[in-house]
């Protein structure tokens, strides 16, 4: 699902908000969520799951291409963890066998 996609949802969903509304609502939630995380702050959203920053520490890498060692720098990375009732609903699913190419 794309940030489009979850508009048109809304706008459908709710025959009050125009398409215009909907995707003021939209990125007036995204942008609040996204301001938290460069705070520092979680956020939690229950039955959904939660939002926050792990940081990773600086280390030694190498470069695949000549071997040579390189100094990665500390990173904050965003993190989600899935709340109790996404996790339920999405392991309740049946696993769909894979596609497969038809043959000829």
């Amino acid at each position: 699902m794309t940030r489009s996609d979850l508009v048109e949802l809304l706008a459908a969903r709710f025959g009050q908000l125009t398409q215009r509304d909907a995707d003021a609502a939209v990125k007036t939630i995204l942008d609040a969520m996204s301001d938290a995380l460069e705070r520092g702050h979680r956020i939690e959203i229950r039955g959904f799951g939660s939002f926050s920053i792990n940081h990773r520490p600086p280390r030694l890498g190498r470069n695949p291409r000549t071997g040579e060692r390189v100094h990665i720098p500390e990173r904050r990375v965003p993190h989600f963890k899935p709340g109790k009732a996404l996790r339920e609903a999405i392991g309740a699913q049946p696993v769909a066998p894979p596609a497969r190419a038809p043959e000829g």
